[in-house]
């Protein structure tokens, strides 16, 4: 019976391990993420043993840290997500929207992560549900996805919100799907206008309550909204996709993905840490840049959210408390039968953490979890292996 892990060259776990101790004056959250991701599936956090029901193997597969900022942890995590939007999706266009907002809160967004995103959020929620409601618009009530990411290629702070909206909504009264025209959903010019309008207008709100850490004097805030808006208020809105099938696939690039992942770390060294990275200013040209390691960390940590923030957040008609309700009335209107969308990808479904495992041994089998065994357990079983 062997452990079963297989790990690739380079992890961040390992840049935890050889650089971690060189950060200073790290809050206890940011000391618990570095923990959990440096002991995630090894022996520290115990394991289990699998069994094949066929020809009886066995062996030992550690236990995940399931912290939300672990690369390891994101693909099961993401499969049971995107098992249950599965059933969600609509049989009309998705678009793919992106609030950006200006580098000019970067220095607010790290002191006040939990207030300023939050205001991110409501400002883009906002933002999409009244310019759709507009009749010179849309005219319509509207559900959407959004996502929470705050880095850019380079790991440096870089706070956007995706939106994933289907290609219409239902009329003021509610007795019919209205279509938005194809190809199209809605001007970007108008949202971005909106957009900068009621995130302002809900970070002053947010800062005359009280809710604001370290926001200077009522000269200084003032200056600070004067020279964001003139900068631009990037929205963009990309093409609509195919198929159900590829709404899915798309949202899987995007709900869970965390700073980085381990399969764009190249190199490290005693001093340095080397990933690669796509030039968005360069036509996207894929570039590596090396970091002291401290410092590759430092920028890791930018992208950690307060404990228990919710990253992935559902508006209008898709918000939590109407969401079921309303997808049958679209569905009614629609004249769609509530089915599964068909050709969910292979992939998503595989990774779920409930899914038996292929026997390796047999290739027959599958693989069934059993017996869990903490840390002492684990390190006694291994030994009497090892002694065997």
């Amino acid at each position: 019976m062997t452990p079963s892990f297989q790990r690739p060259a380079l992890e961040l776990a390992d840049v935890i391990e050889r650089h971690g101790h060189r950060l200073e004056n790290l809050g206890g959250e940011q000391q618990r993420i570095l923990r959990a991701i440096a002991s995630c599936r090894t022996a520290a956090l115990g394991g289990h043993v699998e069994t094949c029901d066929h020809c009886h193997y066995r062996r030992v597969a550690y236990n995940s840290c399931r912290n939300r900022h672990c690369p390891k942890c994101q693909a099961s995590a993401c499969a049971r997500w995107m098992r249950d939007r599965a059933e969600e999706l609509l049989p009309v266009e998705y678009f793919h929207v992106v609030f950006t907002l200006p580098d000019t809160f970067n220095g607010l967004a790290l002191a006040n992560k939990r207030v300023l995103y939050g205001v991110l959020f409501d400002a883009v929620g906002q933002t999409l549900s009244e310019v759709a409601a507009n009749p010179k618009h849309l005219g319509a009530k509207i559900g959407f996805m959004t996502i929470l990411h705050t880095w850019g290629q380079n790991l440096c702070l870089h706070p956007h919100v995706h939106c994933v909206v289907p290609g219409g909504g239902l009329s003021p009264d509610g007795s019919q799907w209205i279509s938005c025209k194809s190809g199209f959903f809605l001007p970007v010019r108008v949202l971005s206008k909106v957009f900068r309008g009621k995130f302002i207008d809900l970070l002053r709100r947010a800062r005359n309550s009280g809710k604001l850490v370290g926001a200077e004097s009522d000269n200084a805030f003032e200056r600070l909204l004067d020279a964001s808006v003139k900068h631009d208020w990037v929205v963009y809105s990309k093409p609509p996709f195919g198929s159900p099938e590829q709404v899915l696939k798309y949202l899987a690039r995007y709900t869970h993905r965390i700073a980085i992942s381990n399969r764009r770390l190249v190199a490290m060294d005693d001093q340095t840490v080397t990933f690669k990275y796509k030039d968005y200013a360069h036509d996207n040209q894929p570039r590596t840049m090396t970091l002291h390691g401290d410092e590759f960390l430092r920028r890791f940590l930018l992208h950690a959210v307060p404990r228990s923030f919710v990253r992935i957040r559902h508006f209008g008609l898709l918000a939590n408390c109407v969401r079921t309700q309303n997808l049958i009335d679209c569905r009614r209107l629609l004249a769609v039968l509530v089915t599964k969308p068909e050709g969910v990808p292979a992939g998503l479904v595989s990774a779920g953490p409930s899914k038996p495992r292929c026997c390796p041994s047999c290739g027959c089998g599958q693989l069934l979890p059993g017996e869990n065994l903490g840390p002492f357990q684990l390190a006694q079983l291994l030994a009497r292996l090892d002694s065997s």
